[in-house]
């Protein structure tokens, strides 16, 4: 990975990665991956990987994924974007360790 926490990597056989960024929250990793298929058309991927310990004190994951299409991404980014604004008008203490960037600028780098 890159200083920014993000990387570029060779192709795989759900769609070529073109970019990809960890975002670690405590026992919770979320991966955005942005991969293209044949006809080079982009898409989203954020995976949501959680670590359990169970009962015999083993480390496993559990994985929850969703795919993010391009026909999606303004309404998609439009809505998280609401969603994030509500938050930090009612709970801005949740945001106080955060850097401030907001969804738009993040979705303009993609």
């Amino acid at each position: 990975m890159t200083s920014d926490n993000f990387s570029r990597h060779d192709g795989d056989d759900r769609g070529e990665h073109i970019c990809s960024k960890a975002v670690r929250a405590g026992k919770r990793t979320y991966f955005i991956d942005v991969k293209a298929t044949r006809g080079d058309d982009y898409y989203i991927t954020i995976t949501e990987s959680r670590k359990r310990i169970n009962g015999d004190g083993s480390a496993s994951f559990s994985r929850n994924q969703i795919y993010l299409y391009k026909e999606d991404f303004a309404k998609f980014a439009e809505g998280l974007g609401e969603m994030v604004e509500f938050v930090k008008e009612h709970k801005p203490e949740y945001f106080e360790t955060a850097n401030e960037i907001s969804i738009d600028e993040e979705f303009d780098k993609l």
